[in-house]
């Protein structure tokens, strides 16, 4: 870039090149007239991402053994030279509006050091059958139709100022993947920040045909239940197994009262918490 960037967004990436290939050709159909950049950190990619970001108008650093996604984050944010830094992961994608909007909101909402748009699940192909009762097999966040005040936002779709990280510190690189961004909100606002919601900056989290499936949201949210029992336990507020039991009858309970494929998934989210209940 020749000027000086308004915003920087930063890509962390690991083994998804297809889905990365998505994100960045949403990102280059953006509707944004000042000066920006994009980030994109390979977390020691095996795969094709070398590939899927030959030709691309991206800044593309590397690490050469995975270090997980926080540290992937603190890489791109390093080299960062905005005030502004949106963070969105690897499997979204982004309508043409969205960067614009999320700036604005910075604009509109001066007060607040974190922002997040909606993210909005979108399930490819066929995905498994859903009662309507349960939450989507991927992280979401829908605060309504106009700009709030939030509570929580989450990586794949949030913007923060630099002055807050430089007030606050980066991203802790020893969490695991799932909830990493979690422990950096709250130490934010553990320090007074305040968070805002932009309506308008929302985006898709995609699950592709192959990742859609029944048995490969089993299998993700089996992984992401460890994870979040784990995180659980770092900040001292695990349930008892019986506890965890009990969620998971209740989830059983409820894919065979509603016959339910999708309850399936969120058993398997129960079954990683026990895993690690059992384990520690």
């Amino acid at each position: 870039m020749s000027a000086q960037p308004v915003v920087s967004v930063v890509v962390p990436t690991h083994n998804r090149a297809d889905y990365l290939d998505v994100t960045l050709s949403s990102l280059a159909a953006q509707d944004f007239s000042e000066p920006w950049e994009v980030i994109v950190v390979d977390d020691g990619s095996s795969d094709g991402t070398a590939g899927a970001l030959e030709g691309r108008p991206v800044r593309a650093l590397r690490h050469e053994r995975p270090r997980g996604p926080n540290a992937a984050r603190n890489t791109g944010i390093h080299v960062s030279s905005a005030e502004l830094i949106a963070l969105v992961d690897d499997d979204v994608l982004a309508p043409p509006g969205w960067l614009a909007a999320l700036v604005a909101g910075a604009r509109a909402h001066p007060e607040a050091e974190a922002l997040g748009g909606p993210i909005r699940a979108r399930l490819e192909g066929r995905p498994p059958r859903s009662c309507g009762r349960e939450s989507p097999p991927v992280t979401t966040l829908d605060l309504g139709p106009t700009d709030r005040a939030a509570e929580m936002l989450w990586s794949a779709n949030l913007l923060l100022r630099s002055s807050a990280l430089e007030r606050v510190g980066g991203f802790d690189e020893d969490l695991p993947i799932y909830g990493d961004e979690e422990e950096w909100i709250e130490r934010l606002r553990e320090r007074g920040g305040r968070l805002a919601y932009i309506a308008a900056a929302g985006l898709e989290h995609r699950r592709d045909a192959r990742d859609a499936r029944l048995g490969a949201l089993m299998r993700s949210e089996f992984r992401r239940g460890r994870s979040s029992r784990a995180l659980d336990v770092r900040k001292g507020r695990r349930p008892g197994l019986a506890g965890e039991l009990r969620v998971l009858a209740g989830c059983g309970w409820h894919t065979v009262r509603r016959a339910c494929p999708q309850g399936l998934v969120l058993a398997a989210h129960s079954a990683g918490r026990v895993r690690e209940a059992v384990r520690f």
